[in-house]
């Protein structure tokens, strides 16, 4: 997990929800892919529990991109700066 969330520096909570999301539904993908809808609906809940693999995560990251630029980061730091608490 470490090394997940050192590629994951400076993404925001949202972004790493849907990186998350997206590798956490990439192993039913791969479970269900070339199934038809009834051989779908007939899998056991069991069959469903299928781990969450770093290639997961790595995939998922290719797909997500940051969405608070650096720029954005440094005019919020200097806010908080100024008018922040603590």
């Amino acid at each position: 997990m470490e090394k997940i969330a050192e590629q994951m520096e400076g993404y925001s909570g949202a972004d790493i929800t849907i990186v998350c999301r997206d590798a956490s539904l990439m192993a039913m993908r791969r479970r269900i892919e070339g199934l038809s809808p009834e051989e779908i609906r007939n899998i056991s809940r069991d069959e469903m529990h299928m781990p969450t693999t770093m290639e997961d995560f790595e995939t998922a990251l290719k797909k997500v991109s940051k969405s608070v630029s650096a720029v954005d980061l440094q005019k919020y730091e200097k806010w908080m700066a100024e008018f922040g608490s603590c």
